[in-house]
């Protein structure tokens, strides 16, 4: 993050860091409770500073974001055991096998619509995915490809894993928190793009469909790559009929099959038949 420059008169918290470390050591500067706050790693990962975590991790990608100048953001949910399709021998299933097609169009789609960005200077429309592999390195990728940035949203999860290698460095963030990371997906959303994935796909799908459904958040191009397997996965038409969704809420989103598909549905969403 960059250096913003003084608004007050006081002491600079950065000197004062610096100042601690050459302190005397005593009995009194080895213990705990004389350690500055803020850069005590046991105080702020106590349980009652949880609303101060949620509030730096809300604020961190936030302040970096602004600072690169990114206003909107195109979303990519999806699988991330969905391998490239030169590596579909490796998938654990012949339908991941299969899935393999939605890599190269998420590949596509993210190359497509970052040389489209870079028109405003990659700050509109920037691709962002959840950072991982499958779908979400496809999407990076094909930023990658077209020399454009791309955000990656991470998070911490019991066995060891990376961002994959084509997020943009500057704009890779790590979470703790499922929440908040949900948030910034949403938060400079212009479309969302769910490619076929798990249960963080669904959970991801599902509350970006709430949101719009009960008018939390605006209507954007909703977009499913897939139709095939999501009508497999979930029987859309059941919900409506059984009355649990309003049947004009299957109208929040389109299914799609390639990228140019996708793109032409964007492009002309506030005319879709399905407004």
């Amino acid at each position: 993050m960059k250096e913003e420059p003084r608004r007050h008169p006081f002491r600079d918290s950065q000197q004062d860091v610096k100042a601690a470390r050459d302190i005397p050591d005593t009995a009194q500067t080895r213990a705990p409770a004389y350690r500055l706050a803020f850069t005590d790693h046991d105080f702020m990962c106590r349980e009652e500073l949880r609303p101060v975590r949620l509030q730096l991790e809300l604020l961190k990608p936030q302040m970096v974001m602004d600072e690169r100048g990114i206003d909107s953001t195109i979303v990519l949910f999806g699988g991330a055991r969905i391998p490239e399709p030169a590596h579909k021998d490796t998938a654990r299933t012949e339908t991941l096998a299969e899935l393999t097609k939605y890599y190269t169009e998420a590949q596509n789609f993210a190359r497509i619509m970052t040389e489209r960005s870079m028109a405003s200077y990659g700050r509109k429309n920037v691709i962002i995915t959840g950072g991982g592999p499958g779908v979400m390195e496809a999407g990076n990728r094909g930023a990658a490809e077209a020399g454009g940035q791309s955000i990656g949203l991470n998070i911490v999860l019991p066995h060891e894993q990376a961002p994959n290698a084509y997020v943009t460095p500057d704009l890779c963030f790590n979470f703790h928190y499922f929440a908040i990371r949900k948030m910034h997906f949403l938060m400079r959303a212009a479309a969302i793009c769910v490619f076929p994935g798990g249960f963080g796909t669904l959970d991801e799908m599902f509350e970006s469909l709430t949101l719009i459904q009960t008018g939390r958040m605006n209507r954007i191009p909703f977009l499913l790559f897939g139709q095939a397997f999501w009508e497999r996965i979930i029987n859309w038409q059941a919900l409506a009929e059984a009355g649990t969704i309003s049947p004009e809420d299957l109208n929040l989103f389109r299914f799609v099959e390639t990228a140019e598909e996708a793109i032409s549905v964007i492009d002309n969403w506030e005319i879709s038949p399905c407004d």
